[in-house]
């Protein structure tokens, strides 16, 4: 008989916090604004948001889409730069490499300085 009315009290007092718990959010919505609202808290609007305008179209462009010669004109423009580009690229890489090449090989059994020390 003890067990039962523990598990009687446990679930009257799970049953109440439940309760508890929904009843908080109602109560906070109902009351009048700035009575449960912290300090610095920005005023509601006064008009309630509206659904977004799902199936409303968008008003026409004021431009008319580029004509056949127009876009030809515009791929030729674009390919000529791109062609600009990867010839200041390459001139670039050009550059660098003839700054940075190596001297040829010498004779494999000329003694000199450059190698000529032994690993540890």
């Amino acid at each position: 008989m003890h067990g039962h009315r523990a598990t009687a009290i446990l679930a009257a007092a799970g049953f109440a916090a439940m309760l508890a718990g929904c009843s908080a959010t109602q109560l906070a919505d109902s009351m009048p604004s700035g009575v449960a609202e912290p300090v610095g808290t920005p005023a509601r609007p006064a008009v309630d948001y509206q659904y977004p305008a799902v199936h409303d179209m968008p008003p026409a462009r004021p431009d008319q889409p580029l004509t056949a010669e127009q876009q030809t004109q515009m791929e030729r423009d674009l390919t000529s730069i791109r062609d600009r580009q990867e010839g200041h690229k390459a001139s670039a890489a050009d550059k660098k490499a003839a700054q940075t090449a190596k001297k040829p090989p010498g004779d494999p059994n000329e003694t000199g300085t450059a190698g000529s020390k032994p690993n540890p």
